[in-house]
């Protein structure tokens, strides 16, 4: 986690904007808590929020892109950590080779909002609990809404900046 350089987490209107997530329940006691801050961001932006459940990150991707099909961002919620074998850089890899490729096919935001870690510790302080650093639930849909929003004005035509402070 770096600590700095983060654009900022103010909600932003993203009214009738429909937001999917997609949470993994493996390390459920974090990954809960982050999607419940993902849907009180959507909410707090006026988005509304569709959600749906894995059993871990790696099959994040698929339920993402049936996500991203009838959505106009998805939020993708997961807990990887690093353990004593290669098994960690595979799932971190298929993962975020997956969300991008989603993104990119479907021309919506995919929010990367999977905690790559090396300890539970650090997991924790980036989950959004009481006294964490960050709040990656909350941030990543924040961020996914505005990139919609971007999105939008860019193919609009509009020549006013768009985004966080736009």
């Amino acid at each position: 986690m770096a600590g700095f350089g983060e654009p900022g987490t103010t909600p932003v209107d993203a009214s009738g904007m429909t937001v999917g997530v997609v949470a993994a329940r493996w390390h459920g006691e974090l990954t809960d808590h982050m999607l419940d801050r993902a849907v009180a961001a959507a909410q707090a932006c006026g988005a509304q929020a569709v959600v749906a459940r894995v059993a871990g990150s790696v099959e994040l991707p698929v339920v993402a892109q049936a996500l991203a099909r009838r959505c106009d961002v998805v939020v993708a919620l997961g807990v990887v950590v690093r353990g004593a074998t290669a098994h960690f850089d595979y799932v971190c890899r298929s993962v975020t080779d997956g969300l991008t490729r989603i993104a990119l096919d479907e021309g919506k935001p995919v929010a990367h909002g999977v905690l790559t870690v090396d300890t539970l510790d650090q997991a924790r302080d980036r989950a959004g609990l009481p006294g964490s650093a960050e709040d990656k639930g909350w941030s990543a849909t924040v961020a996914a809404l505005d990139a919609a929003l971007a999105i939008r004005g860019v193919s609009t035509g509009g020549n006013k900046r768009v985004g966080f402070g736009g």
